[in-house]
C-alpha cells in the first residue's frame, strides 16, 4: 500500500530537530514512503532551507511554498491536496517516528480496510527520547473514540496516517488555532467514517517546558469555547455536554502552570 507522508515547517523550527524528525521518517524507516510533502509555510531561515534541501537530494521529497505564513491549518489543507497517494500520514517538524511506525500503520490498514482514520499512543520527552516524561494514551476502538471525542481530542495528531478522499470529504483542514486536527476528526466520524488508535507508541513527542505555558490563557480558551459552539452547531455534543466542556476548559486555562503541569501528568497516566 502506498502512502504519502505531510509536515508543514515554518520559520522558528529549529534546525536540529527538522533533521531529527526527515530522518525518522526515512532514513530510519522499516517501510518508507512514496513521496514526502513539505509544505513550507511562508518563508524559512537558510538553515531550515538547507536541511531540506539536502535532504530532497536522496529522499522523494515534494515541496510547497507558500508567500507568507498561514498557519497549520491552512498549510495542511494544501499539502493534503497535493498528495498522490490516498493514505497520508502525518509528521511534525520537532518530533521523532519510530523505525517501525509505518509498517504497522500500513499492516493495520491492510487487516482493516473499514477504516478511515489512524492513530496510536504517544511518547512525550523534553530532551531525551529515551526518557519519556509521560503516554498521552487515547482510545482504541472506534466506540471508544467516537464517547471520548464528546470531551477530550481521541486522536494523536503527529501520529496519523489517514485516507486522503476521507479528510477532503469531511471538508479538509480550516484554520482553527490549536484545534484544526480535533475539529476535522469529529467532521469525519460525524460523516460515519471509522477510526482507530493502535495501542503502542510509534512516535516520540517533543514537548518542552513552555508548551503547556502556549496553551494558557483568555485567548486560547476563546478558541475552545468556539470548538464546543461547532461541535453543537453540527449535533456531535448537546447543550449539557457542551456547557460541562466549557467549564472545565475554562478552569484549565485559568490555573497557574505548575498547577496546570500536575493536572496534564495525572490525565497522560
Amino acid at each position: 500500500m502506498k502512502f504519502s507522508v505531510l509536515l508543514s515547517v515554518y520559520n522558528k523550527e529549529l534546525p536540529s530537530y527538522l533533521r531529527r524528525a526527515l530522518q525518522s521518517i526515512w532514513d530510519n524507516q522499516i517501510l518508507k514512503p512514496q513521496e514526502i510533502v513539505i509544505v513550507k509555510d511562508g518563508p524559512l531561515t537558510k538553515e531550515l532551507n538547507s536541511i531540506i534541501n539536502t535532504f530532497s537530494k536522496y529522499a522523494p521529497v515534494k515541496t510547497i511554498v507558500l508567500k507568507q505564513n498561514m498557519g497549520l491549518g491552512f498549510a495542511l489543507a494544501v499539502g493534503v491536496q497535493q498528495c498522490t497517494c490516498e493514505l497520508i500520514a502525518r509528521m511534525d517538524s520537532d518530533d521523532i517516528s519510530l523505525s517501525e511506525r509505518f509498517e504497522k500503520q500500513i499492516n493495520y490498514y491492510k487487516s482493516n480496510p473499514d477504516i478511515s482514520l489512524l492513530s496510536s499512543q504517544i511518547a512525550e520527552f523534553i530532551n531525551d527520547p529515551s526518557v519519556a516524561t509521560s503516554i498521552r494514551k487515547v482510545p482504541i476502538s472506534n466506540s471508544d473514540i467516537l464517547r471520548f471525542a464528546k470531551k477530550r481530542n481521541p486522536m494523536n495528531h503527529v501520529a496519523v496516517m489517514f485516507k486522503k478522499s476521507a479528510v477532503l470529504n469531511a471538508g479538509n483542514y480550516v484554520p482553527f488555532h490549536g484545534y484544526e486536527d480535533y475539529y476535522l476528526w469529529v467532521r469525519m466520524l460525524i460523516k460515519g467514517y471509522k477510526a482507530a488508535n493502535i495501542d503502542d507508541n510509534l512516535v516520540y513527542v517533543r514537548i518542552g517546558n513552555n508548551m503547556i505555558a502556549r496553551r494558557q490563557g483568555i485567548k486560547f480558551f476563546k478558541e475552545e469555547f468556539r470548538l464546543q459552539k461547532e461541535f453543537k452547531k453540527l449535533g456531535f455534543i448537546n447543550n449539557k455536554e457542551r456547557f460541562q466542556n466549557i467549564i472545565l476548559r475554562a478552569f484549565l486555562r485559568l490555573l497557574p502552570v505548575f498547577v496546570l503541569k500536575i493536572v496534564y501528568k495525572f490525565l497522560r497516566k
